[in-house]
């Protein structure tokens, strides 16, 4: 579990934050499909995604953007 500190911290990139969401065990594809439907908060720049560990939680918790 985090400090709440770092719960705001910018992860950058799919794989960093399909690490966070404890997806990429199975298919880093599949981190690419929730991103791109927007099942987890995260904006894209560019090519690179970026979010945080606060904003992947909300994602499973049911919270809103």
């Amino acid at each position: 579990m985090l400090p709440e500190d770092k719960l705001d911290m910018p992860l950058y990139g799919a794989e960093a934050i399909g690490r966070a969401a404890h997806l990429l065990n199975e298919d880093a594809r599949k981190t690419y499909y929730v991103l791109e439907r927007g099942y987890i908060d995260a904006d894209k720049f560019g090519r690179q995604w970026v979010s945080t560990p606060r904003r992947i939680r909300r994602a499973f918790m049911g919270g809103s953007k």
